[in-house]
């Protein structure tokens, strides 16, 4: 039986646009398309993470990972693989909701990391 999504503090969700939803953030997908490396880049750091990282299929998979959204890794290996800017445009809308939300972690809460923009939340 494959697991399809993790437990974690959030409910079990979808990413909060779909893959092909371009017009929902016309910036990101211009920067996708124009400096796809870039996006990656900004991805990864968004995440405290190496910027080598940020168009890989495991940033995808911590991601969802971390914030309980629904999928497997057999999902993200064929979105990341069959239309790699797209998928990551779709996290970078998504990691900008979350931001506006007040609900995007850098880092990692509780491993003694930075919490951004989470009032109330205190960290071990």
């Amino acid at each position: 039986m494959a697991v399809t999504n993790q437990p974690g503090r959030y409910q079990p969700s979808d990413f909060q646009t779909g893959l092909c939803d371009f017009c929902d953030d016309c910036g990101t997908c211009c920067y996708g398309l124009c400096c796809y490396p870039c996006l990656g880049c900004t991805i990864a750091s968004d995440m405290d993470e190496c910027c080598l990282c940020g168009l890989s299929m495991a940033i995808r998979s911590v991601y969802r990972t971390k914030y309980n959204i629904n999928g497997s890794l057999c999902n993200d290996f064929m979105v990341v693989m069959c239309c790699p800017v797209c998928a990551t445009c779709q996290l970078k809308r998504d990691i900008d909701r979350r931001k506006g939300a007040r609900h995007f972690l850098k880092g990692y809460c509780c491993g003694a990391r930075e919490v951004v923009n989470l009032p109330g939340l205190l960290c071990c």
